[in-house]
């Protein structure tokens, strides 16, 4: 009985420290894993973030070049029939929109939508406004219905995908 009351002396404080320091290489290895992860997330944050901005310029650029008065001022030459114009208005919004394909992969889905959405709007808008006219219409004819017709639409696609492609930002700073 003795031997037993000895051996107990013996071990339980051995266990106790053995527990102890366990839970103290837990408790540090722990604090160590999530400093690291801390770490990680600040080093992505600093590459990743100002790539993502990058991203989120360049589809506000080219939300801004597709708007129809600043395509069509861009675009229109004093020579151009209407066939000309309507041509290179339809090639410049697809070349723009080409461009930027990749960044889709900086934005939600909703917000790349809201950009595909805006295009295909200015496409409509240039294809409805080229459908009337006639085949002696001059590049200004084209542009000047482009003009009011973009002036009397309601539901500005463009607004609302910069809108969106901001807001998005937003979460971020």
């Amino acid at each position: 009985m003795d031997f037993v009351a000895d051996l107990l002396k013996i071990v339980l404080p051995a266990g106790l420290v053995i527990y102890g320091m366990y839970l103290t290489v837990v408790s540090f290895l722990s604090k160590e894993r999530e400093k690291l992860l801390i770490d990680l997330k600040t080093q992505n944050t600093q590459t990743v973030l100002p790539i993502r901005l990058q991203a989120s310029e360049r589809l506000c650029l080219l939300l801004e070049r597709i708007t129809p008065n600043n395509l069509v001022r861009r675009v229109n030459q004093a020579e151009f029939s209407a066939r000309d114009l309507h041509t290179q208005l339809l090639m410049e919004v697809r070349e723009e929109f080409n461009h930027n394909l990749s960044q889709q992969v900086y934005f939600s889905d909703e917000t790349w939508e809201s950009v595909k959405r805006a295009v295909e709007s200015v496409v409509t808008l240039i294809n409805s406004s080229f459908q009337d006219m006639n085949d002696e219409a001059r590049g200004i004819d084209l542009a000047k219905r482009i003009f009011q017709r973009s002036l009397d639409q309601k539901n500005d696609g463009i607004q609302i995908a910069l809108t969106e492609v901001k807001s998005e930002i937003r979460i971020y700073f």
